[in-house]
């Protein structure tokens, strides 16, 4: 009977110890891309950013993702959090290793704070914004080989009153 009572206290302890005790803390910007609350029986509240890091010399021009998850225990944080889907944030973390069961959280990462950066959603770096808003649609042209593509659009017709001749292409 007092193993059991010491091994209860034990686990007690170490729960305790782990998530009140931050390993670490830091912060981490990027894109949030997703927050939900999830489980079977214990819900947690879940989320991931994108971290874009630029190309170099190592890694070529391109632009490439890495997504960071993390969790958050505090309701008004999540709240914050579920407002800014799609937008850049920065979150301030601590680290808690060792945190005995996924009932309390399924990343080491706790999220305390949150700071929306921008103020409306962004595209992802390297794709086109979409048209805006009432503009028509227009065909794309046909790229096959053979295809003939279309003319090109009429030059805006020259207002001859008072306006300057256009220059020369010098030699």
């Amino acid at each position: 009977m007092m193993v059991l009572l010491v091994l209860i206290g034990g686990c007690a302890l170490w729960t305790w110890l782990t998530l009140s005790w931050a390993y670490a803390e830091g912060e981490r910007a990027g894109v949030l891309q997703k927050f939900v609350r999830r489980g079977w029986f214990c819900k947690t509240q879940e989320g991931e950013i994108a971290l874009y890091y630029g190309g170099g010399q190592y890694m070529g021009a391109s632009i490439s993702p890495q997504l960071w998850d993390f969790s958050v225990r505090d309701k008004s944080v999540a709240a914050d959090l579920s407002q800014a889907v799609g937008h850049r944030v920065q979150l301030h973390y601590t680290e808690h290793p060792g945190v005995p069961t996924p009932c309390f959280a399924e990343t080491r990462f706790f999220v305390d704070r949150v700071t929306v950066t921008d103020n409306e959603p962004k595209t992802q770096p390297g794709t086109v914004p979409g048209p805006p808003a009432g503009a028509q649609p227009q065909a794309a042209p046909d790229v096959r080989p053979g295809a003939t593509l279309p003319a090109p659009p009429p030059p805006p017709p020259a207002s001859s009153a008072g306006s300057p001749a256009p220059a020369a292409a010098a030699p």
